[in-house]
């Protein structure tokens, strides 16, 4: 029987695992090519056979999704899997309706096929939009677990944009592990606050491996996702972060409001700077679609390290770079710190924007005086840096988890903004795992 000819739509991450947990190995089926989109730089490469088995000795390659309908023409695609992340509901459907009037069917896969089974328990952290504060969710758990005696391992979503082979299964205790793994700037973003607070972090392309290798050193795993994707493991625990800046996305992006109605908790987070009426509007749609799920409201504690170089000062915030983009947040934590403090002026980086970092402004038109840390490859991180030095400010506030000026040259004063979870009330996430350890504990 001739197999189903499959076309997957990725962002290096979702596709190269659901490639590996469901489609690979299934005879009834080809996989002829990925797409790639969101991320510059990672079309017109191929997934290497060292990772596609001995059904594809050649590998798969990966191809820009702009050209679905030609690919669709081209390789006899029968069928289009969905396989990345943080798309409003409208956008997969207009997806779908690309594939369907070109002649292919259109799936998205079950995420329960797509799950990976632990030994150990799993505490997945989730969110409902890229910015909703996953991160720093993932760390107070860490920490909460440490506290309880816990060894943690935590698992990061994919961010595979080099050297597949070599990304293959990475383990990151140090700065210098990360230093050695050249990594991106949005890698670091991720990784580097946790090994900072004492967590080893497991990421790469084959979730078989990583997962494997955190169950080696570890007592409990907590999967740290990305963008609002669904977990890669089976999770025991399953926590979903809501923002309330964007009240109703819970139910308006995919694959966002799966987390929103799986979740066994749901965290309302930024508490302490919510927009009025915006954490009851998200309690009732809570109660509404997912009234099993236990509700937490947190704040997003933000602490500047040299308040005084923000006061009374023209400032440049840069950003976390993902949440800005294709989170759609129009400002990140620099912003709040700028007029918690009493920031003079909030310079505007767009004007002096060059090369690559102009290309970001003119396909997120609703950034506003914010400059994305995007830096995906050298030549973008190079366009970073040159935009900070053109921009002309007192004080350029460093909003991003990672300490750029350990990968940037930035010739003005800076000041380092974080971002820690917080409680705000009962219950607290706190009490939350002790909880889940006492009824593991009573198994």
């Amino acid at each position: 029987m001739k197999a189903t000819r499959v076309l997957v739509l990725g962002a290096a991450g979702r596709d190269f695992h659901d490639f590996a947990t469901v489609l690979r190995d299934d005879p009834a089926l080809e996989v002829v090519g990925f797409t790639a989109t969101q991320i510059p730089g990672i079309d017109h490469r191929t997934l290497p056979p060292e990772l596609t088995g001995p059904r594809y000795p050649r590998g798969v390659p990966v191809y820009p999704e702009a050209e679905l309908e030609r690919l669709i023409r081209d390789l006899s695609v029968d069928e289009v899997v969905l396989s990345y992340s943080d798309l409003r509901h409208d956008t997969v459907m207009h997806l779908a309706s690309r594939a369907l009037a070109a002649g292919a069917g259109f799936r998205l896969l079950s995420p329960a096929r797509t799950m990976l089974r632990s030994k150990l328990p799993v505490i997945a952290v989730t969110a409902v939009r890229t910015g909703c504060g996953k991160s720093q969710v993932a760390r107070y758990l860490a920490a909460e677990l440490r506290r309880h005696g816990h060894r943690v391992g935590v698992c990061r979503h994919p961010m595979p944009y080099g050297d597949l082979v070599a990304q293959r299964v990475q383990r990151f205790a140090s700065i210098a592990d990360l230093d050695a793994a050249k990594v991106t700037i949005e890698e670091r973003e991720d990784y580097e606050p946790h090994v900072l607070a004492g967590s080893v972090v497991h990421t790469g392309v084959d979730y078989e491996g990583v997962l494997r290798a955190a169950e080696a050193e570890s007592t409990v795993v907590v999967w740290d996702g990305g963008n609002n994707d669904a977990p890669f493991f089976r999770p025991d625990l399953w926590i979903t972060i809501v923002d309330p800046f964007r009240p109703g996305h819970e139910l308006g992006y995919h694959p966002g409001e799966l987390n929103f109605r799986a979740a066994d908790v749901l965290v309302i987070n930024k508490a302490d700077s919510a927009p009025p009426g915006t954490i009851e509007q998200l309690r009732a749609s809570a109660a509404a679609h997912n009234p099993r799920a236990r509700v937490v409201v947190a704040r997003s504690k933000v602490t500047a390290d040299r308040p005084e170089l923000i006061r009374g000062k023209r400032v440049l915030l840069i950003e976390d770079g993902p949440t800005l983009t294709h989170g759609e947040m129009p400002f990140g934590a620099g912003f709040v710190a700028a007029r918690e403090l009493g920031a003079a002026e909030v310079v505007d980086p767009r004007p002096h924007a060059v090369g690559l970092i102009a290309e970001v402004y003119k396909r997120y038109p609703h950034l506003g005086a914010a400059l994305p840390a995007v830096g995906y490859s050298a030549e973008q991180v190079r366009d970073l840096e040159e935009t900070i030095r053109r921009t002309d400010c007192d004080t350029v506030v460093v909003a991003t988890p990672a300490d750029l000026a350990h990968v940037l040259r930035i010739e003005r004063p800076t000041v380092r903004v974080s971002y820690e979870l917080a409680d705000h009330g009962e219950p607290t996430l706190a009490q939350e795992v002790s909880r889940f350890l006492a009824q593991r504990a009573a198994q």
